[in-house]
């Protein structure tokens, strides 16, 4: 007989960020990897950059650099960031923007401030998510999704006091558009004072929420959380429970992001991921031999 589980998912702990230098020198938040948690099978890293305000020239990104063996999904709240790859590929994603990158195989890529932000600058927002890939995807042809922000499904609570962004998965009866290589969830949710929501999430589900900014509660305890907070949930329900009291002075800015776990060895070396330290070494040396290509200027 199979335990049938229902009702809120509980919170197993609340995980705060460490302060990192990435690319060519930017500050990001990051919840994980760290020495508190090294990945959220089948997450590998999430950092959170800015809000920042730069000044004309000032804004720096993450030059060439190769990924394999995983997905990056970069998401902009705010401010102007370009890619190229060596596979042709090129674009701008701006607020509200999303870019579902597999790497799959190997591809070198950059990611810059776009040429008119850099020189004028402004303020930058903007989260990174890595999702680890099956095995058996692991040497798939890249690929990339561009998601303008007007094509990201939306959907609102009936009393209109909570708002989501379906970036993967499905949320208040909304799907996205965005195809994905495993089950997974990543959800914007913004909660207005008084606003209220149950999330359902499959028990099979690793979920964790990351508040971008505002404060408020969840899971079946309605554990007080804050902005660069990571909320792991237990899976001991089907539902993530958000809220915010009537007294909150601002909204409370989240993602919800979920996923199937692989339960695969992970073993990984800066860009690549892999599942053997074989895999790793091959990885390296393709990339050392040209074989992942290189960006045209």
């Amino acid at each position: 007989m199979s335990l049938i589980v229902t009702g809120s998912r509980s919170v197993s702990r609340v995980i705060n960020t460490v302060q990192m230098r990435e690319g060519a020198g930017f500050l990001v938040r990051r919840p994980f990897p760290t020495q508190t948690l090294m990945d959220f099978d089948p997450f590998l890293l999430l950092d959170h950059l800015g809000p920042v305000n730069y000044g004309p020239g000032q804004a720096v990104g993450a030059p060439d650099h190769p990924h394999r063996g995983f997905e990056t999904v970069s998401y902009i709240l705010e401010g102007k960031w370009q890619h190229k790859d060596s596979q042709g590929n090129s674009g701008v994603l701006s607020g509200g923007d999303v870019q579902w990158m597999t790497a799959g195989a190997g591809v070198v890529h950059s990611e810059m401030p776009e040429d008119e932000f850099f020189r004028t600058g402004g303020r930058l927002h903007a989260f990174q998510l890595w999702v680890n890939l099956p095995r058996v995807d692991k040497m798939i042809r890249p690929r990339y999704q561009d998601i303008p922000a007007a094509g990201i499904p939306e959907a609102f609570t009936e009393d209109n006091l909570v708002k989501v962004r379906v970036i993967a998965g499905e949320a208040l009866g909304v799907k996205a558009v965005v195809d994905t290589r495993t089950p997974i969830m990543f959800l914007h949710f913004t909660l207005q004072p008084g606003g209220k929501v149950c999330q359902l999430v499959p028990a099979n589900y690793n979920a964790f929420a990351y508040v971008i900014d505002g404060q408020g509660q969840a899971g079946s305890e309605e554990r007080a959380v804050k902005e660069g907070q990571m909320v792991a949930f237990a899976q001991d329900g089907e539902e993530v429970l958000l809220s915010v009291s009537d007294e909150a002075e601002a909204p409370l800015n989240l993602l919800l992001i979920a996923g199937v776990p692989l339960q695969e060895p992970v073993v990984r070396y800066g860009p690549f991921v892999m599942n053997t330290e074989k895999e790793i070494y091959q990885a390296i040396a393709d990339y050392n031999a040209g074989r992942m290509g290189k960006i045209d200027i």
